[in-house]
């Protein structure tokens, strides 16, 4: 093989890979690449029934899942995306009945969120998230109620993040 044949080959290859780019991104996620920060405001506790846990664990949460699944800083105001919500709900219902009292009990978490992009107001969403966990009435309600709102708090978290900037 000649000289100029091998030069050949190598600058063609030099040339392939130079022109190859790579672009990382959280997988599923839709943030645009000029937004740097998000502004998550202290969701309101507006249910009849008031845990006083809830509105700072939920905001809590949301909070951790932005840093640890974006790019995105928290900032307190001002921010590139924005959002501010409200617990619209927090109810204890009776679901199975036995002969005389309730089996089995049902705790449900409503939201209401706003979420605004001012990249793009066509992804802006003004949505409610409703998620609900049963247990044994015969258990200790307060903390059970207290474990089940964690737990569904994270649900709520997941389907928040999915809602604005998921791109399942």
């Amino acid at each position: 093989m000649s000289k100029k044949y091998k030069y050949l080959i190598f600058i063609t290859i030099a040339v392939f890979f130079c022109s190859c780019t790579i672009n990382y991104s959280a997988v599923g996620v839709d943030i645009p690449p000029e937004a740097k920060t998000i502004t998550i405001k202290s969701f309101q506790n507006n249910a009849s029934l008031v845990n006083l846990q809830l509105s700072n664990d939920l905001t809590t949460q949301l909070r951790d899942k932005f840093r640890s699944n974006t790019r995105l800083s928290v900032v307190d105001s001002r921010g590139d995306l924005y959002i501010e919500g409200e617990i619209t709900d927090y109810s204890i219902s009776s679901v199975a009945v036995g002969s005389d009292r309730a089996m089995m009990n049902r705790l449900t978490i409503t939201v209401r969120v706003h979420y605004e992009n001012k990249f793009d107001e066509k992804k802006n969403i003004d949505q409610t998230f409703s998620r609900y966990q049963d247990y044994d009435a015969n258990l200790n309600s307060q903390s059970k109620q207290d474990e089940l709102a964690t737990q569904i708090c994270e649900v709520l978290v997941d389907d928040i993040f999915t809602a604005t900037v998921g791109n399942w």
